[in-house]
C-alpha cells in the first residue's frame, strides 16, 4: 500500500471522506458510499490477499464486523419505528404539564434522556428525547439543543455496561462493570455544563409549550409496544449481545395489535446507509497499535472518536490494556457527541432533524459539547486520578497499577 511520509493511502482516503461529509452535508450518504468504494478499490489493487468477505464474516484470527453492522442497521431502523410509536402515543403532548415552563424545561428533558440512556441503548434515548423535543418545542429545535440531546444520551451510557456499545464491548471482553462506573463523575459534570447552555439556546430560539392541550387521549397500546421494544432489546443484548434481534421481535409482535409506522423505514434509510458505510470505512483503517496507555492518550481518543468509529478504537484499547476503563469509557462515549456523525445516536437523530447534518452548524451552535467534554475530563482526573488496570485477560482480578495523576 503506498504511503506518504509514513502515512498509508487508506488514511488519506478516509480524511477526504470526512472532509466531504463536512462540506457536502446534503449528500452524506453518497459521499460515504463513494468513499467506501474508493477505499475498497485501493485495498483490492494494492493488497492482493485482502478479502471483504473475510473482513465482514471473519476467520480464525478475526471475528468479523458482521455483528456490529447488523446491529447498527437493525437498531437505526427499529428505533426509528420506536420513536414514531412514542410520538403517536400522544404521551409527549401531555409532558408540558410536568416540565418547567422556562429554560429549565429543556434542561430537565436532557436529564431524563441521560437517565434513560443509562438503562437503554443511547440510540433509543436520543430518539425518544428527540420525539419529545419536537412536540414541546413545536418542531423548532435549536441545533445546539439537538447536539445536547446526543451528548446527554452518550453521557448517560458512558458509565453503564448496558447503555452504550463501547461499554457493553468492555463488559463482554471481561472488564468489571464497577471499573467503568466512575465515568459518571465526568458525564454528570459535562451534562450540567452543556445542558444549561443548550437549554438557554433553545429557550431563546423557541420556548417550551407552557400548557398541554386539553382532551388528549394517550394511546397505551403504542406505549406498550415502546416498552416491549426496550425490554426486548435489553434482554437480547444481555443474552446474545444482539439487541437488534429483540427490537425487531417486539416490533413484529406489536404489529399484531397496533398499526406499525413502516414508512419510518424510508425516512431512516439514508442515515442508516451513511453510518454503516462510514463505520465500514473506519474498520478498514490499518490501525494496529495505539500510543502508550495514559490519561493524555484517553483524552485524545475522545476527540478522535468524533470522526473515527469508537468501536474499533475501544477494541484496540482492550487488546492493549493498561487503561483506566472509566476514563476511557467517558472519553470514547461522550467524545463522539462533538460531531453529528461521531456516534450512532447523532446519526439516528439527524434522520429526525435533517438540519443537524452540518458540521459547521454543529460546531458553531454545539460548541458547548467539546467544552463540557474537556471540563468533565479534567474534573474526573482531579477527583479520581488516573488508575490504569492491568490487562484483564491475563489478570482476572484486574489488579490496579499504582500510577496516579497529581
Amino acid at each position: 500500500m503506498p504511503a506518504i511520509a509514513g502515512i498509508r493511502l487508506e488514511f488519506f482516503i478516509f480524511a477526504v471522506i470526512l472532509v466531504c461529509v463536512a462540506l457536502l452535508h446534503d449528500f452524506t450518504m453518497w459521499v460515504a458510499l463513494i468513499g467506501l468504494v474508493s477505499l475498497l478499490c485501493a485495498k483490492w489493487f494494492f493488497v492482493p490477499d485482502f478479502s471483504l468477505i473475510e473482513h465482514l464474516l471473519g476467520n480464525a484470527q478475526h471475528e468479523g464486523e458482521w455483528r456490529i453492522m447488523l446491529n447498527l442497521i437493525g437498531l437505526l431502523f427499529g428505533f426509528g419505528i420506536l420513536a414514531k410509536h412514542f410520538e403517536e402515543s400522544r404521551l409527549p403532548d401531555i409532558l408540558p404539564k410536568y416540565l418547567p415552563d422556562d429554560w429549565k424545561g429543556g434542561f430537565v428533558l436532557l436529564i431524563l434522556i441521560f437517565i434513560i440512556s443509562a438503562f437503554l441503548d443511547n440510540i433509543a434515548a436520543a430518539m425518544i428525547g428527540g420525539a419529545i423535543a419536537h412536540v414541546v418545542f413545536k418542531g423548532k429545535v435549536h441545533i445546539g439543543f439537538i447536539a445536547a440531546i446526543v451528548a446527554a444520551s452518550n453521557a448517560g451510557g458512558s458509565g453503564s455496561v448496558v447503555g452504550d456499545t463501547t461499554t457493553t464491548l468492555m463488559w463482554i471482553d471481561g472488564v468489571n462493570p464497577l471499573h467503568i462506573l466512575h465515568a459518571y463523575i465526568a458525564a454528570v459534570c459535562a451534562l450540567i455544563i452543556c445542558g444549561v447552555i443548550a437549554a438557554f439556546q433553545q429557550d431563546k430560539h423557541q420556548q417550551i409549550i407552557k400548557d398541554a392541550p386539553s382532551g388528549i387521549t394517550v394511546d397505551y397500546k403504542r406505549l406498550l409496544v415502546v416498552g416491549l421494544i426496550l425490554i426486548s432489546a435489553i434482554i437480547t443484548n444481555y443474552l446474545f449481545d444482539f439487541p437488534a434481534l429483540g427490537v425487531w421481535l417486539a416490533i413484529l409482535v406489536g404489529s399484531l395489535f397496533v398499526d406499525t409506522p413502516w414508512s419510518e423505514l424510508k425516512n431512516a434509510f439514508s442515515g442508516t446507509i451513511f453510518l454503516v458505510s462510514l463505520v465500514t470505512c473506519a474498520s478498514l483503517m490499518p490501525v494496529n497499535e495505539l500510543p502508550p496507555a495514559s490519561w493524555s492518550t484517553a483524552l485524545i481518543l475522545g476527540f478522535v472518536s468524533a470522526v473515527f468509529d469508537n468501536i474499533p478504537l475501544t477494541k484496540l484499547c482492550l487488546e492493549q490494556g493498561g487503561y483506566d476503563w472509566g476514563v476511557l469509557a467517558y472519553a470514547v462515549g461522550f467524545g463522539g457527541s462533538m460531531l453529528w456523525f461521531g456516534s450512532s445516536a447523532g446519526v439516528a437523530i439527524s434522520n429526525m432533524y435533517p438540519q443537524a447534518r452540518s458540521v459547521g452548524n454543529w460546531l458553531r451552535h454545539g460548541w458547548h459539547v467539546a467544552f463540557s467534554y474537556s471540563v468533565g475530563f479534567a474534573i474526573l482526573l482531579a477527583f479520581m486520578g488516573w488508575h490504569p488496570h492491568a490487562p484483564h485477560k491475563t489478570s482476572p482480578t484486574s489488579s490496579i497499577i499504582t500510577v496516579e495523576t497529581k
